[in-house]
């Protein structure tokens, strides 16, 4: 079974993981990764250490190469598959720079979407907080 649900913003805690909704030229920056054909957020693991902000930050650099962006917290979500569970932060960034992608991480292009794509890499997740980030902030 895989399910995915939206929380309000701190309401859930012990996060493991981070997803960047980042926002530039006028929809959600996505990226995919080397080898792969479907499409995902910039996010990933909250390393020992780090706080939620942190790992988005490292994330979005890493993941799409934004030199320049504010980030700022959204909502939590919890998410299940038959492999276990985990909570995670959505974080919200706004990017005014783009960089290079930076070449020795996994990703091997970024792209502009105004709604998600057909091919996620994780259909049962995007879809979920796609929605609960238009609800929330897509006006602003």
């Amino acid at each position: 079974m895989k399910l995915t649900t939206a929380h309000p913003l701190r309401s859930l805690g012990d996060y493991k993981f981070v997803v960047v909704m980042a926002r530039y030229g006028g929809g959600l920056l996505l990226c995919r990764k080397k080898g792969r054909d479907t499409w995902e957020t910039p996010g990933g693991h909250i390393e020992v250490g780090e706080t939620p902000i942190d790992a988005a930050r490292r994330e979005l650099w890493e993941e799409t190469g934004a030199e320049e962006f504010s980030v700022r917290e959204g909502f939590d979500y919890y998410c299940c598959d038959d492999e276990g569970w985990a909570n995670g932060m959505v974080l919200i960034a706004d990017v005014q720079k783009m960089g290079a992608l930076p070449p020795a991480f996994e990703m091997e292009e970024v792209r502009i979407f105004s709604a998600p794509p057909d091919r996620m890499s994780y259909p049962h997740i995007l879809p979920v907080l796609w929605a609960e980030y238009e609800r929330l902030f897509a006006r602003g």
